[in-house]
């Protein structure tokens, strides 16, 4: 059963069985991130982080042209240089809200992410890309630096040297080039023909297909496992091997009495799927 939720049309939540779709829906400017965006955003991740029947998050952008152009420029151009920190304060709380949510989160990059779109697919978990989009972080070529992450992000998962050279040249990367990257998990081939067939505000509909059937398949796994395995991966990361076995040892023993181990280990005795509960 799908239940579709609109908040003042800037984003579109619907939650369609385990997993959650938020929906970028300010086509007509490429799906930037204003202050009302960032902030319907952070209130969307909050109301599902305390729903258990879902497991995965999908951010998505409106239309073919852009997952997410940013930040909104002309709104940029109204603040004073206070309300600029805390609009920069707010994108960076946004961002890491996406990071630690329990949930799985999957950037599901419909078009072109610049800047703070790019920014804010880092801040996922995993990414899908269509063929025809483009990942770009062009601070340095505005007189900025990338603001809300892409100077820490992007070296941890790709290395610093390469984050180096895309951050320093402003240089597109594409699927193909994002998968050898390790940058994107999965690529989505839609040809011209699908794509021009995609109304300018609607969804490409492979592209949510290829999520949907990735959050299906992460779904089948207990959630207080996902929700450990991501904080066990996240905290670890930021420290030496043996920090990080401690990390993986005090995450492992939230889990030890948990209903649900018990559960994984009956049905795989009974040899039947398991019934996870989040418990």
């Amino acid at each position: 059963m799908t239940m579709t939720e609109v908040k003042e049309s800037v984003l579109i939540v619907e939650r369609k069985g385990a997993l959650a779709w938020l929906r970028l829906n300010r086509p007509k400017v490429m799906n930037c991130l204003n202050r009302a965006l960032l902030k319907e955003i952070l209130e969307a991740v909050a109301a599902v982080e305390n729903d258990p029947e879902i497991r995965v998050i999908g951010i998505i952008g409106a239309g073919t042209k852009a997952f997410c152009a940013g930040a909104d420029l002309a709104e940029r151009k109204t603040l004073t240089q206070g309300e600029t920190l805390d609009y920069i304060a707010l994108i960076q709380r946004t961002m890491r809200c996406i990071e630690t949510s329990s949930k799985v989160v999957i950037a599901a990059i419909n078009g072109s992410a610049w800047g703070g779109g790019f920014e804010l697919a880092l801040a996922a978990d995993l990414r899908v890309m269509v063929t025809g989009a483009q990942l770009k972080l062009t601070e340095a070529r505005l007189g900025i630096i990338p603001g809300a992450g892409g100077t820490q992000r992007l070296p941890r998962l790709i290395g610093v040297g390469k984050a180096k050279e895309l951050i320093f040249t402003a240089r597109g990367v594409d699927a193909a080039y994002g998968e050898k990257l390790g940058l994107i998990n999965q690529t989505v081939v839609v040809s011209a023909d699908e794509i021009a067939a995609v109304a300018s505000d609607a969804y490409i509909p492979q592209l949510e297909a290829a999520v949907e059937a990735l959050a299906a398949e992460i779904a089948l796994a207990a959630p207080l496992s996902l929700k450990q395995a991501k904080y066990a991966i996240n905290e670890g990361i930021e420290r030496d091997l043996i920090g990080g076995l401690a990390v993986e040892t005090r995450a492992y023993l939230e889990l030890v009495n948990t209903k649900d181990r018990l559960e994984g280990l009956a049905a795989f005795a009974e040899k039947r799927p398991p019934v996870f509960r989040g418990e």
